[in-house]
């Protein structure tokens, strides 16, 4: 899924390669870029930062020029030896020595050529993210209860103006671990429950994001109908879609309040 901890491990792999360098070549072989003349306009051009924030991940060159990207649910990035076959759904190639950084079917890649003023108002449209340093608790909560207080906490926590960074996933996960019913609205979750999925939830996705092993992670996610993993046989395993979006939740019914 690729949710904040995959964008933090895929700029975690990007990084050695790319940061602080020129790239030797860069690529565009989708056609939507064929008048863009990327290529052109990063040439010569040492790639200064690799940052993510929530699910955004920026390549951020000499002259202020940056890549913005965000993968929505079919982008993947991936960093291998310059002789790896690149699938034809690729959108972009950097190669640099003996390695190359692509992305691949990736909804969202557009080179912002005003980079401070559009970065900079990306991210402030952004709500803290879950894997910065040092999370923004109080940052988080002020913009939760700003928010409409009859929305469900599984369906705000989504919200990447609220907190950058969860998808539907860690949302499903974290409610699970810190027993949180998911459907419960917000004005009805108190600040202590909403930092409590925080601060379970945080700790696995910085794990996850070094090591890029979401899967193990997961408990609930996807076993509808199945047992619950922790009332056993009293109880089976739910799943209804919520939101706008209908993203699919699962939950369990008795040990979820």
């Amino acid at each position: 899924m690729p949710e904040g901890d995959t964008i933090h491990y895929a700029a975690s792999k990007i990084r050695p390669v790319l940061e602080g360098h020129v790239p030797d070549s860069i690529e565009t072989p989708h056609p939507r870029f064929g008048r863009d003349r990327w290529p052109e306009k990063l040439a010569g051009r040492a790639v200064r930062s690799v940052d993510a924030h929530g699910k955004h991940l920026f390549l951020r060159f000499e002259g202020g020029l940056t890549i913005h990207s965000h993968l929505r649910m079919t982008g993947k990035w991936r960093t291998r030896a310059a002789d790896w076959p690149t699938p034809r759904n690729t959108w972009l190639i950097i190669r640099r020595g003996n390695m190359l950084v692509a992305q691949i079917n990736g909804p969202v890649l557009e080179l912002m050529t005003d980079s401070r003023t559009r970065f900079d108002r990306r991210l402030a449209m952004l709500g803290p993210d879950i894997l910065a340093p040092e999370l923004d608790e109080r940052g988080i909560l002020r913009r939760l209860r700003e928010d409409d207080p009859t929305r469900t906490i599984g369906d705000a926590l989504l919200d990447q103006r609220i907190l950058a960074g969860i998808g539907n996933l860690w949302k499903v996960e974290g409610c699970f671990a810190a027993e949180i019913d998911p459907w419960r609205k917000t004005g009805d979750v108190s600040d202590e429950e909403v930092l409590k999925i925080l601060r379970i939830t945080r700790p696995r996705m910085q794990r996850s994001a070094r090591d890029g092993m979401q899967d193990r992670f997961k408990e609930v996610y996807g076993t509808v109908g199945q047992n619950c993993p922790r009332c056993g046989a009293l109880s089976k395993i739910r799943s209804r879609g919520q939101g706008d979006d209908n993203r699919i939740t699962y939950w369990c019914p008795r040990c979820q309040h």
